[in-house]
């Protein structure tokens, strides 16, 4: 009798504890912000431009300059994955000075992993960067 009680009401509780625990966890750590973005949308743009900025600054010698970029390529990640489905944001001139930015410098990252930023480039995206900054700032 002990022996088909612990089958039939532990085994599915136990089941059942287990679920709820990882879906806890999960739910949590998804709501944490591992990227340092804030939600703020004019923060966030004008914390990864300068971040960025920075990271495009680091001349190509430079031991940390690996690093940088990987860290870069989540920053991006992480920006396009929260702003660019929001409707309130994507449709404004810095996000889409913004997301033209950041696709150019993260397809040089994905295609040239070992190569510096041409010079043609990294001036584009100071300039994009830096306008992006600007008009996210003033409302635009």
């Amino acid at each position: 009798m002990v022996a088909f009680l612990r089958r039939t009401l532990l085994r599915p509780l136990l089941s059942v504890c287990l679920c709820l625990a990882l879906c806890l966890s999960l739910g949590l750590t998804a709501c944490s912000s591992a990227s340092g973005l804030s939600g703020n949308y004019v923060d966030d743009t004008v914390n990864v431009a300068k971040t960025l900025l920075t990271t495009i600054a680091i001349s190509q010698d430079d031991p940390d300059r690996a690093e940088a970029e990987t860290q870069a390529r989540a920053l991006i990640n992480d920006y396009m994955s929260r702003y660019r489905a929001r409707r309130d944001v994507n449709k404004l001139g810095s996000f889409t000075t913004m997301q033209t930015a950041l696709n150019s410098l993260a397809g040089h990252y994905a295609g040239y992993t070992n190569r510096p930023l041409p010079d043609v480039l990294r001036s584009r995206l100071e300039k994009e960067l830096q306008k992006a900054e600007t008009s996210v700032v003033r409302g635009a």
